[in-house]
């Protein structure tokens, strides 16, 4: 025979398999305390115990110690399936379960066991009659088994068993994060496992000569598989399992359940939502592939909730913002960022949830309160004092020559005071919430113009709406001008745009022979039915154009970034107000520069069903 070829072979099997144990063993080591790494080291001792012991049993001549050796190989017969279903349980974030009365019941199996088979020569449970049967050159015995022993392989079978379906419901739960791992783990245990059971049996050609050590050579490899190349326990199910427990799927708010290495473990349909990206996509990669953090910003809120755990039970974890471009069409959002620690039944870490805020109008409104103080009470100082002190002098000098301009200066801080409190109160308008209602744009647009041109007489205000016979347009016409928006908010950004383009003119234009203000505000509709066809969607787009100075670069800026810096004279409230307007009814604002000279503002008017 072949295997004559290689010296007491059996032996040399087992006492691999028993190696390869302990060299398993001290390779996952450095991940104790993570879920099912302590009863795999459990199930490694009792592996190695069973193949070293049967491997040395087989070179061994000596009766008695044949029989000690026989004894520690049932040891780890009897705790090799306990320890591997203690695995499973914490491993596919069932840990609660081995804390139970069940699994107590298990492991009360084993400590009768052990001390039967320790008693053995007292009553014969395990075997009786054991006698020398040397073969393929090894000290192989023979023995009639005791009900015990039949009833130990019973039951271990059953917990291998039971081990392996729930690695393979993992693997069919969570699809192919866990596939390799639970695949590996599941079918190592199966060479062993067969040939236990036909030793038992007194299958094969050579009955007493039990195999299972010597196939926990290939189960030793698939494991090495799933801890090497698998990384099976730094992303582990207990993660998922967790995740599910917290029913994230029925939260509004997007929530990701990232692993120990933070990598994405789950997204609710909220996350996939905002994110614009799915839940199989997004697996086993970094949050940061889809969310743009800031630099640092997901390292130190994970951090920051790994140095105080137990602020998770008080809503937990770091607290940080951050601005997303979402994929559900809302625009441009604001999301408070809190992490905190994803712990199994045990209290065992095993992962983060990040959980995402709506906090926009929250922002919004923050931002509103701090322009708004700042410019009441920067400008509206520095004007009142400006119209008390030529106030002071009006009083001293009644006589004076200048006493005119003086008065000319009053009048026209008086009336910068007065347009400032009426863009405050338009502000504070904003700031109440007012529900939508039908709002037709096109008569909006008109009462504006007109009240603008009541205003400052001297202004030219032209007007150009799509379809009517005065149109300046290349656009399409609207056969409807109605939205369902908020009216007060609309009025404000049409209003405001206009107002700042009359009045921060300089008298120096070029459309005009006298430089005089000029101002064109144009309407029209883009999109209806182009829309349907898979364009854009339909929105009304009103231009202010001007020739004016144009406004100032830092003043857009601090607009467009959401911060707030000096303005001059209450000018940039005016903008504050169109960008709140515009962010309350959906709309979006541009602004560009106008050729030779001047500003154009082109905002887009979202056409919103009432239904």
């Amino acid at each position: 025979m072949a295997l004559d070829l290689v010296p007491a072979w059996p032996a040399v099997g087992s006492l691999a398999g028993g190696a390869g144990a302990v060299a398993l063993a001290w390779a996952i080591r450095q991940h104790r305390g993570r879920p099912g790494v302590d009863w795999f080291l459990g199930v490694f001792a009792a592996q190695a115990t069973w193949c070293v012991s049967y491997g040395v049993g087989l070179l061994v001549v000596d009766p008695a110690v044949r029989a000690a050796l026989e004894t520690a190989m049932w040891l780890g017969v009897i705790w090799t399936g306990v320890a591997f279903l203690g695995f499973a349980l914490e491993y596919t974030g069932r840990s609660d379960v081995v804390r139970s009365r069940l699994f107590g019941a298990v492991a009360g199996f084993g400590l009768l066991s052990s001390v039967l088979v320790a008693t053995n020569p007292l009553h014969g449970a395990f075997w009786t009659d054991l006698s020398r049967a040397p073969v393929f050159g090894v000290e192989t015995v023979s023995y009639a088994f005791g009900p015990w022993a039949y009833l130990t392989v019973a039951v271990e079978t059953v917990l291998v068993a039971s081990a392996v379906f729930l690695l393979v419901d993992t693997l069919l739960s969570y699809g192919p994060l866990y596939r390799r791992e639970s695949a590996a783990v599941a079918l190592s245990s199966l060479p062993p496992g067969f040939a236990l059971v036909a030793w038992t049996l007194q299958l094969g050609p050579v009955p007493q000569l039990q195999l299972a050590p010597v196939m926990f050579v290939p189960h030793v490899i698939l494991d090495a598989y799933a801890f090497d190349r698998a990384e099976m326990f730094d992303r582990n199910p207990t993660t998922s399992r967790a995740a599910e427990r917290t029913a994230i799927d029925d939260l509004r708010d997007p929530i990701v359940a990232l692993a120990l290495d933070r990598r994405v473990v789950r997204l609710n349909p909220a996350a996939e939502t905002v994110l614009g990206v799915d839940a199989e996509t997004a697996r086993d990669r970094p949050l940061a592939d889809f969310l743009d953090l800031p630099v640092g910003i997901g390292d130190e809120a994970i951090d920051a909730a790994d140095d105080d755990p137990g602020d998770d039970e008080a809503g937990g974890g770091s607290r940080e913002t951050v601005q997303v471009d979402t994929a559900d069409g809302a625009g441009r959002r604001t999301y408070a960022v809190s992490v905190s620690r994803l712990t199994d039944p045990n209290g065992t870490h095993v992962g983060y949830t990040v959980v995402l805020s709506d906090v926009t109008e929250r922002e919004r409104r923050r931002q509103q309160l701090e322009v708004l103080n700042r410019i009441l009470r920067h400008n509206l100082r520095n004007d009142a004092g400006v119209v008390h002190g030529y106030g002071e002098i009006l009083r001293d000098r009644l006589d004076d020559p200048e006493l005119v301009r003086m008065a000319d200066a009053v009048e026209r801080r008086a009336g910068a005071l007065a347009a400032l409190g009426e863009k405050a109160g338009t502000v504070e308008r904003l700031l109440a919430d007012s529900d939508p209602a039908a709002t037709d744009v096109r008569d909006l647009v008109r009462a504006v113009v007109a009240d603008a041109r009541e205003r400052d007489p001297d202004a030219v205000v032209e007007l150009a709406v799509a379809g009517e016979p005065d149109a300046e347009t290349d656009g399409g016409g609207a056969a409807d001008w109605t939205t369902h928006v908020r009216p007060d908010a609309l009025r404000a950004v049409v209003e405001n745009t206009v107002e700042n383009a009359v009045d921060h003119h300089d008298g120096e234009g070029t459309e005009r022979e006298d430089g005089g203000a000029w101002v064109r505000v144009s309407l029209r509709g883009e999109g209806g039915a182009e829309a349907e066809s898979g364009g854009d969607d339909p929105r009304f787009v009103l231009t202010v154009a001007d020739d004016g100075p144009g406004i100032p670069d830092h003043e857009v800026e601090a607009v467009e970034s959401g911060r707030e810096t000096a303005l001059e004279h209450g000018s940039g409230l005016g903008l504050w107000v169109v960008a709140w307007g515009a962010a309350a009814v959906g709309a979006g604002v541009e602004y560009g520069e106008r050729e030779p000279r001047g500003t154009r503002v082109t905002v887009s008017i979202p056409v919103v069903d009432g239904e």
